[in-house]
């Protein structure tokens, strides 16, 4: 009984490569500076909490970077 042993495993270069391009990266990045105004939007220690800037606008922004985000990683 004769035992096998294992060959190294060799890595060609498509392997190496990147999941996504330099692109996707760059746009994945700006959606989650968008995210992060729409969080900085929404905090805030003076004047109403129910105010348009905390209820309706900071979500929104913060709904459009994800939006955003799932483009970029959909791109090709």
């Amino acid at each position: 009984m004769a035992e096998k042993k294992a060959s190294p495993i060799v890595k060609d270069a498509k392997q190496s490569e990147l999941v996504f391009s330099k692109k996707n990266y760059q746009l994945l990045l700006i959606s989650i500076a968008i995210v992060a105004v729409g969080f900085i939007l929404m905090m805030g220690t003076t004047g109403d909490i129910y105010d348009f800037r905390r209820t309706l606008l900071a979500p929104l922004v913060v709904l459009s970077g994800f939006g955003f985000g799932i483009y970029a990683v959909l791109k090709k």
